[in-house]
């Protein structure tokens, strides 16, 4: 297998901060997207940036790889599946050799100068769902975990590290329309519950009537959810 392409080999699309940058968000695109593909559908859905006066957002895009649902055929996916299923084992190790690129992303972030109890990780769908190997797996210091329209495998890789690990498990938001026909509304609120039971703190937002897609309401609710995650620092706490 060909060695693992460094951060610095993921194109990224970035929204800087107005203000000073004290905290960053690292936002994963689902499958067969880009970073600045997910950029311009949530200033579509938002009739604006995700956009703050002191956090960083971070659309990095995933690279072209043979994808299994596709037939092998080339797409900008995190890993490879053996199909759309939560009902099948995991492809841990693409899974695994993305977590490695994405842990130099934010290896990356704390070099300059951001803790990583002031990074959220997240996504959409595909997204969401590497986004919570990234953190629940390596990276249990980060200060939350947002997954949209996502899902964990039944025998989820995920489940195992939480199973063997003690310590705080950052907090999950996660978001799910009712009418996702791709990603099933119950599959999200298994992954919930399982990660619940297993001590993730967290809350499952239904969306009614909401397909395989993002919204303005759950949008709207993720950046509330991102400022109480990371708020603005006084000048005290900077010091």
């Amino acid at each position: 297998m060909a060695a693992p392409l460094g951060s610095a080999h993921l194109q990224r699309c970035l929204v800087s901060p107005t203000g000073r940058h004290s905290a960053s968000v690292v936002f994963l695109h689902g499958s067969g997207d880009s970073g600045k593909g997910l950029r311009r559908w949530i200033r579509e859905v938002l009739s604006q940036d995700l956009a703050f006066q002191h956090i960083k957002v971070i659309y990095p895009t995933a690279p072209a790889r043979p994808y299994t649902p596709l037939k092998g055929g080339i797409s900008n996916v995190w890993f490879d599946r053996f199909k759309i299923s939560n009902d099948c084992p995991e492809h841990l190790e693409s899974i695994d050799v993305m977590c490695q690129v994405l842990t130099d992303l934010i290896d990356d972030e704390v070099k300059t100068g951001i803790k990583k109890n002031r990074i959220l990780v997240g996504g959409f769908s595909m997204g969401g769902c590497m986004a919570m190997h990234l953190a629940y797996r390596n990276h249990q210091d980060v200060a939350g975990v947002f997954a949209l329209s996502s899902f964990l495998n039944k025998t989820s890789a995920v489940y195992q590290a939480l199973q063997k690990s003690d310590g705080v498990r950052p907090e999950l938001f996660q978001c799910h329309g009712t009418a996702d026909e791709l990603v099933l509304h119950s599959w999200g609120e298994e992954t919930n519950s399982m990660l619940k039971s297993l001590g993730v703190s967290t809350k499952f937002h239904s969306l009614p009537g909401v397909y395989h897609e993002l919204s303005k309401d759950e949008l709207e609710k993720l950046k509330s959810w991102i400022l109480t995650k990371l708020p603005r620092e006084t000048e005290r706490q900077i010091e």
